[in-house]
């Protein structure tokens, strides 16, 4: 299926999705991650959930990460350059959302891309190799082609996988693992 196929439909599956499901497979998403061996890393990359897209709800994952007394990075989004500063997320974090709902750090200590460990990577679609579509913009290809190799990056998914997603280019980054509420994906 092609790129933009998948968004429409994954857009409107999340638009069926009641804030109850949401919360629900929230959840379970963020207690099947713990079956994951990726705790033993130091800096953890998170995307914070636009709930008008109606995505997961990470604040689980973002309990988990500072039980476990995890360093925690978040992102700043740059709509000219499509690139991505990260942050280190503390008590004094202040957040704003951006035009596009998404809650970003105001400022902050600047992580470098090289620290991160682990990326949990928003998506609406992927398929049975790893390969993922998200909103189209770029964002985290260009950010993941900018970690190191051993980066491990985990997609999180509302649904289940799809069998092969078409016009896959060169700039694309495939995840290491994606996590449904009923399953996880090893690629």
């Amino acid at each position: 299926m092609l790129k933009k196929e998948l968004r429409k439909k994954y857009k409107e599956l999340r638009q069926g999705l009641t804030p109850e499901a949401i919360e629900g497979k929230s959840l379970a998403i963020a207690n099947r991650l713990l079956q994951l061996g990726v705790w033993d890393k130091t800096y953890y990359h998170l995307f914070l959930s636009i709930e008008e897209q109606k995505e997961i709800d990470t604040e689980f994952i973002l309990q988990i990460l500072a039980g476990k007394d995890k360093e925690i990075v978040v992102s700043k989004s740059d709509f000219n350059t499509l690139e991505m500063t990260h942050y280190l997320l503390t008590d004094n974090t202040k957040f704003k959302k951006n035009e596009y709902n998404i809650p970003e750090p105001v400022d902050g200590l600047e992580v470098p891309v090289t620290k991160i460990d682990v990326v949990f990577v928003p998506l609406l679609a992927f398929d049975v190799k790893g390969n993922r579509v998200g909103y189209g913009k770029g964002f985290y290809d260009k950010f993941l082609s900018q970690c190191k190799p051993d980066t491990i990056k985990i997609g999180l998914s509302f649904f289940e996988t799809e069998d092969k997603i078409d016009e896959i280019s060169e700039n694309d980054i495939q995840l290491d693992f994606c996590v449904t509420p009923n399953k996880l994906y090893f690629f």
